[in-house]
């Protein structure tokens, strides 16, 4: 671990450039050589790819962004008092946007001692801690440049923590992997310290196709955008262009699905794999899951995780959910 330091902040870096990128490697051989075909959501985010995302949450049919942060507006003063904690440590933080509320409402209550902003993305942390550092100049920042997959047990403790995962990120996560990820989350969690979690719940399927199928085509471009990532990243020569964008709502599994669709058949290759990807006409890559939930299923994960699930706030048309649960 390498740790980069300035004043009031620090930067642990658990996660390589080496490492994202025999991630990527691994990712792409073994999705695209599958039957069927997948690439995990994770590398939609390069920059471009960020920007679309961005985009997309200030979109009418996208309803999950504003949602959770009209809960939080509600709601954070109620966290903080619950939560008990004296530190904020984010999983997934991006911009640390969302997070000023529950950073305002910890700080209203004397308790906030430091922040916790763990991202894979170096940049994006250390643009969000300077402009962190403008806004709050005396709360400690301790960020993690890490993989919430691999490195839970890793990330910085400097005191009673509020772990806190928002924006429905738990979704991208099918069952049996969700259950790890929950399971590895409460064993890094010291005994008392709580878990925010962010959910999307299940409602009307029109609505939730609608959500990622926007009629600016926003999200298909999101979608093809992978493909982009590959040509770029690995040497490829597929063509984003030659793949509609699919999103449906599986009702058996409760999960809407981003796929994309061969235009036609298609015979490329990642040099830098050396990599054959062949697919014919329709044949489709899934690229993300979005998973949908019900309070008595969740409730039930994260008991089997060993969390105990403490509080619940949702919006007044039960959209979205923030659930506190505790080790």
């Amino acid at each position: 671990m390498t740790t980069l330091s300035t004043p009031g902040a620090s930067l642990d870096v658990l996660l390589t450039p080496a490492d994202l990128r025999a991630a990527l490697e691994r990712d792409a051989r073994a999705g695209l050589s599958a039957t069927p075909k997948w690439l995990p959501p994770k590398y939609f985010y390069d920059d471009r790819g960020s920007r679309l995302f961005e985009e997309i949450t200030r979109l009418p049919e996208y309803y999950p962004t504003r949602t959770e942060h009209a809960i939080l507006s509600a709601y954070a003063t109620d966290i903080a008092a619950a939560a008990d904690a004296e530190v904020l440590l984010e999983l997934g933080s991006g911009s640390s946007h969302k997070t000023r509320l529950l950073l305002n409402a910890m700080a209203r209550q004397a308790t906030l001692a430091a922040y916790v902003p763990v991202d894979v993305s170096v940049g994006a942390l250390r643009d969000a801690m300077s402009s962190l550092r403008t806004d709050y100049p005396h709360l400690p920042l301790h960020g993690a440049v890490a993989d919430f997959d691999a490195h839970l047990a890793l990330l910085p403790a400097p005191g009673r923590r509020l772990w806190v995962l928002l924006g429905g990120t738990i979704g991208n996560y099918p069952p049996a992997e969700r259950a790890v990820l929950l399971a590895a989350l409460s064993a890094a969690m010291r005994p008392g310290e709580a878990f925010l979690l962010g959910i999307d719940l299940v409602k009307d399927p029109k609505r939730l196709v609608a959500a990622y199928d926007d009629a600016a085509g926003v999200t298909a471009a999101f979608n093809r955008n992978v493909i982009s990532v590959l040509d770029r990243e690995l040497d490829g020569d597929l063509d984003p262009d030659d793949f509609e964008h699919v999103a449906l709502w599986d009702a058996e599994n409760e999960w809407i699905e981003m796929r994309l669709r061969a235009r036609r058949p298609i015979s490329a290759r990642l040099g830098a794999l050396d990599l054959p990807v062949r697919l014919d006409v329709e044949e489709e890559i899934r690229t993300e899951i979005s998973a949908k939930f019900r309070r008595e299923r969740l409730a039930e994960e994260l008991t089997a995780a060993g969390l105990h699930v403490e509080q619940w706030w949702t919006d007044p048309m039960a959209d979205f959910a923030l659930v506190l649960a505790r080790r």
